[in-house]
């Protein structure tokens, strides 16, 4: 290993943890309702906001109320996006004069962009318009990533409030996530990014002639708006096919270190949220240790496996560390490696390398963490109410070792809230597994793969996983720009997303109910180095339980063939 490489890693971590702990503390005022410095600005376009839309700031709902309103609103928003696409031919903004997109592939995108999920079975710069882009990509990065913050924060008052009947009002907590979160950071980021080199125009494609004589198009758009909100909302995708190794999105290591940055910085700052709202903030801290060890494990995995590289190469005197194939070849092994843990361990499918060149157990690691729920910090909201999801598993298993009724913040855990937890952890497995099983049986699913043995089960394997966990990235070396694909992975998108939010809501709906109890000499605490070993284990064991015997058929097998000197 690099000296400058584990540099760059710690240095990283150190300023993602100093900026999430200010930022915590501020969306915690916000959520509560309590002052900040920028009410000011936000305070009278909030008001207006909530008059012209008939908003009662001070009406709360019930958890089911909450989940009809997010429903409703989510369901309005995919069929907004998928007559958009529709339309876009006779829209305004279409320089490039770009046709409708076919159905399935609209069914697909709008069902992956109102989910946060942003998979992409197109190539955005040949695809969609400005019009597209600005109107419906772009306004579903901003209120997706605030759909997964408003169910984290309606779970914490189920989890807080003493026996009451509301958990708040979704459409107060939307505005707010927007408002007061999402757009200041975005603005922020744009503004910095376009200092930078990241384009942002509304001009034609440029056509010039090349040193060679050749004409070579290039494209163009409003690239730097959408980029920040696709980092800090967990988005993901790309104005561009390349994605963030496209210069015009990512121009220069800084933005390269800007864009890691602005991916885990909501995640992490919602654990210190989360420890302000529940008015202890171990609480929190124990949540951040445990993603942070998970992510150091992965990040050391996938480092190491690049750096060593394919043994078969280095037969030939060239070093793992050399073999830029597929990698950011501007930045590096270690940026590569960087970028693809951050943007798996989060719910964002934005990529500075090809994943689907990187070595077996390389790859095993991306394609794990999406696995386990992405829970390694997760997606904005959707990450801490994922593992929230295994804490309340963890307070039931542990209470079973010591013979006592599990209680999670004074209040007890009981078989509806287990019965909750335990599918919205099944529910997306179920989905990855299943829908990989039938891809590899069906001609419809077995004809798009373009590489033989366990490397084209394992981008099978992750095309779901992406679209169950709502990662968005993908493995590549996989046509899946067809009417199976398009339909089976839009599903696989809608059922992951809404499979775990409604369970998480039910539990709030029935913790708020609850009374709270002091803690006892007996009280398991959740709040020590145990308690985020504990969490921890749980989450890797139900996570090789559910996901070793397909892994050990594709990245697994695939290793120690590599090992063993065998190729495809």
């Amino acid at each position: 290993m690099k000296g400058i490489d584990l540099l760059q890693f710690a240095v990283y971590l150190i300023l993602l943890i100093g900026l999430a702990i200010p930022l915590g503390g501020y969306m915690a005022k916000v959520y509560q309702g309590e002052k900040t410095f920028l009410d000011r600005l936000f305070s009278p376009i909030e008001k207006a906001v909530f008059r012209v839309c008939a908003i009662d700031p001070q009406a709360e709902m019930s958890w089911w109320q909450y989940a009809v309103s997010l429903l409703a609103f989510n369901f309005l928003g995919f069929v907004a996006l998928f007559i958009l696409q529709l339309l876009q031919g006779h829209l305004p903004f279409n320089p490039q004069g770009f046709s409708a997109v076919p159905w399935d592939l609209a069914f697909n995108t709008a069902a992956s962009f109102i989910t946060n999920t942003n998979w992409q079975a197109y190539a955005g710069e040949s695809t969609m318009s400005y019009f597209t882009q600005m109107t419906g990509m772009t306004v579903q990065n901003f209120v997706s990533a605030a759909t997964g913050m408003v169910v984290v924060v309606a779970l914490i008052r189920g989890l807080t409030r003493h026996q009451a009947k509301s958990i708040g009002n979704f459409w107060v907590d939307l505005t707010r996530s927007v408002l007061r979160i999402l757009l200041p950071l975005s603005i922020i980021g744009a503004l910095v990014l376009a200092s930078q080199g990241v384009i942002q125009n509304l001009s034609p494609y440029l056509s010039l002639h090349t040193l060679e004589g050749t004409k070579q198009t290039i494209a163009m758009g409003p690239v730097a708006s959408q980029e920040a909100i696709k980092m800090f909302g967990t988005n993901g995708g790309g104005f561009f096919n390349a994605n963030s190794a496209h210069p015009f999105e990512n121009p220069t290591p800084f933005t390269n270190f800007l864009e890691m940055l602005f991916i885990l910085l909501i995640p992490a700052g919602l654990t210190f949220m989360y420890g302000k709202m529940v008015k202890d903030s171990k609480q929190g801290k124990v949540i951040l240790v445990a993603m942070m060890v998970l992510f150091v494990v992965m990040l050391g995995t996938i480092y190491s496996s690049e750096l060593a590289g394919n043994p078969l190469i280095s037969k030939l005197g060239i070093s793992g560390s050399t073999i830029m194939e597929g990698k950011e070849v501007r930045f590096g092994v270690a940026n590569s490696a960087l970028f693809a843990t951050i943007t798996t361990a989060a719910s964002c499918g934005a990529v500075n390398a090809m994943h689907d060149s990187l070595t077996p157990l390389g790859g095993l690691v991306p394609l794990l963490q999406i696995m386990l729920g992405e829970v390694v910090f997760g997606g904005v909201g959707a990450g801490l109410y994922g593992i929230l999801m295994f804490v309340i598993l963890t307070v039931f298993i542990v209470g079973l070792m010591v013979g006592r009724t599990p209680e999670y913040l004074g209040k007890k855990i009981e078989s509806f809230e287990m019965k909750m937890a335990i599918l919205a952890v099944l529910i997306p497995a179920a989905t990855i597994l299943l829908g990989s099983a039938l891809a590899i049986v069906i001609p419809a699913g077995t004809s798009s793969i373009a590489n033989p043995g366990p490397h084209g089960l394992s981008e099978i394997l992750y095309a779901f996983a992406s679209a169950g966990g709502n990662n968005g990235s993908a493995f590549a070396g996989l046509n899946v720009n067809t009417v199976f694909y398009n339909v089976a992975i839009g599903l696989s998108i809608l059922i992951g997303r809404f499979g775990v939010i409604l369970p998480a809501l039910a539990i709030a709906g029935s913790m708020v109910t609850k009374k709270t109890t002091p803690a006892g000499a007996g009280t398991f605490q959740t709040t020590g180095g145990l308690f985020a070993g504990l969490l921890a284990g749980v989450v890797l064991v139900v996570g090789a339980l559910t996901f070793f015997p397909a892994l050990a058929l594709g990245p697994i097998v695939e290793q120690l063939l590599m090992q063993a000197g065998h190729i495809f």
